[in-house]
């Protein structure tokens, strides 16, 4: 008889679903402009666990949204904050003066002090860790759990695959959760990595196009349209300007942060700018640009961001829907590896 695909947790991923609360260790990948009230709570509530994105939206705005998910679930979700952003100081405040359980760190190695603020509260915190050197470090630290992303996930990526960072990582962390993210879109690949060690898994892309995606329609089949190949990442073109890779769709706003790149590299060379300066144009670039996408709809001169899983994304479909397909794929791959390995 077949066994029951919602058990498939119970045994893998058990560490990631209890540390969450919830049914399935599936979180949503933060995506500013994306992952707010609808699509988090809908996550949530289909039994995963949303995550919202604070971005560098104004601290009001940001308290407004997380209410706003209160009052459509009651189940866990998170709260991710840049902390190379403007506003991380102030979205810090608001986080911890509603005592928001769950915090994830992103954008690099967090502040010391930030760090130490949480550990003071009862709130969980969870940090992203692109190599093993930081994933150590993040663990002395006290974090909670970490995100391991590899450099197939889009928006802004770090140097190593996923899969690598799997196998570096998983069999050393035991410390804590780790949860791996990037690159993944259907059950088949969460089951590898849960029966590798990790806690759960993270999805952005594909919940990007959800129904309860709050994302532009033109955004949505820019995506369905896409295969792997068209999600590729920025080049940086002088050591002189340290460039963050984006992964996103290839368009005009591609070519456009490259002349911006350009200019900018320019000015420093004559005097006119710094690097810190230079760097913050940049990033301001990048703002302005998925808003224009994912808001506005224009995917030809915004960033449409995506992973190279973008190529799994073959229709809109509700949430519920995709995490159902997650849960089932997984059992009937787990279900397949254990048929062949009790063959004689």
């Amino acid at each position: 008889m077949r066994r029951d695909p919602y058990k498939l947790f119970e045994h893998l991923g058990c560490a990631g679903r209890d540390f969450l609360g919830v049914q399935y260790p599936i979180l949503g990948g933060a995506m500013s402009w994306i992952s707010l009230s609808p699509l988090v709570s809908a996550i949530s509530n289909a039994g995963g666990f949303g995550v919202l994105a604070g971005g560098n939206m104004p601290p009001e705005l940001l308290e407004k949204e997380i209410l706003t998910t209160r009052e459509k679930t009651d189940k866990p979700f998170g709260l991710n904050m840049v902390t190379i952003a403007p506003n991380f100081q102030e979205h810090l405040e608001v986080a911890l003066g509603m005592n928001f359980p769950f915090l994830i760190f992103a954008g690099g190695l967090p502040p010391r002090d930030a760090i130490a603020r949480v550990r003071k509260t009862s709130s969980r915190l969870l940090c992203f860790a692109p190599t093993v050197g930081i994933a150590r470090t993040l663990v002395k630290s006290g974090v909670d759990a970490l995100i391991i992303e590899g450099s197939e996930a889009g928006g802004h990526i770090g140097p190593v695959s996923t899969s690598v960072l799997a196998e570096q990582i998983l069999p050393k962390i035991k410390e804590v959760p780790v949860f791996v993210a990037g690159g993944i879109g259907n059950g088949i690949l969460m089951v590898h990595y849960l029966m590798m060690g990790a806690a759960g898994v993270q999805l952005g892309t594909r919940f990007a196009a959800a129904a309860e995606s709050p994302a532009h329609p033109d955004f949505k089949k820019a995506l369905i349209k896409a295969t792997s190949k068209d999600a590729l990442p920025t080049a940086q073109f002088d050591p002189r300007l340290p460039v963050i890779p984006v992964r996103a769709l290839v368009n005009e706003g591609t070519r456009d942060f490259n002349t911006l790149q350009l200019g900018l590299l320019a000015q420093i060379q004559r005097g006119a700018m710094d690097v810190r300066e230079a760097a913050f144009k940049l990033e301001e670039f990048w703002l302005g640009a998925l808003r224009r996408a994912a808001v506005e709809g224009d995917v030809m001169r915004g960033s449409v961001m995506a992973g190279q899983s973008v190529a799994l994304v073959r229709s809109v479909q509700p949430v519920e829907r995709i995490i159902r397909d997650l849960v089932e794929d997984g059992t009937t791959e787990l279900e397949r590896i254990l048929k062949v390995c009790s063959e004689p």
